[in-house]
């Protein structure tokens, strides 16, 4: 995995991957790696790097907001309630990536998500609790042990398409770890966010 910088727009250096796309410049400089509390925002990332599975997460950015219209927003109450019909409704969205296993996952694990939070009081407080005492070297790793232990209490309670991989990915983009690159003008304001974020409490 690359770990070396790029001079972005503004001269400043940035990781090196945002230069695949234009799209992963603000993306880059606006989320991935800040910290997030909300439930929604959590449930949504899980399910499109669920999507995301064996493609790129370019593909899945650029769909972004079509995942959104189709699933209502990620609200896992609504989506909860997706029946036989809103499979087949979502198959034929051409703006969004049609894999009936995918699909059906999403609405599988917002039934979770509900359970989830009937047992931790918010997704938050769950995934949360995840976050790990020490870091790899940044962009170094595809998974950690505490990838691994997400992804192992997750499928118990019934969640699909959240291997280790994939839910390393969501930790790093969820700010529970900090990868942006050494000496990435962007890491400095993800780590000052993650100082300053309150984690949400729960215990088991």
């Amino acid at each position: 995995m690359m770990s070396q910088t790029i001079p972005g727009p503004d001269g400043q250096s940035r990781c090196a991957w945002c230069a695949a796309t234009p799209e992963y410049l603000r993306y880059h400089d606006t989320e991935w790696g800040f910290p997030v509390a909300d439930d929604t925002r959590l449930f949504e990332k899980l399910c499109l790097e669920g999507f995301q599975s064996g493609l790129s997460w370019r593909t899945i950015l650029a769909k972004r907001e079509n995942f959104r219209a189709a699933f209502r927003d990620f609200d896992y109450n609504a989506v909860a309630q997706f029946g036989p019909a809103d499979v087949e409704r979502l198959l034929r969205d051409a703006g969004i990536v049609r894999h009936r296993g995918k699909i059906e996952a999403a609405i599988n694990n917002a039934k979770r998500a509900q359970e989830l939070v009937r047992e931790a009081g918010s997704l938050a407080a769950f995934i949360w609790s995840f976050e790990p005492p020490a870091l790899a070297k940044p962009q170094m790793v595809a998974t950690s042990p505490a990838s691994i232990a997400m992804s192992k209490a997750l499928k118990k309670r019934g969640w699909a398409f959240v291997g280790p991989t994939t839910v390393y990915a969501f930790m790093q983009a969820m700010g529970l770890v900090n990868d942006h690159a050494e000496g990435c003008a962007v890491r400095v304001q993800a780590e000052q966010a993650r100082a300053a974020f309150r984690r949400p409490g729960w215990s088991a």
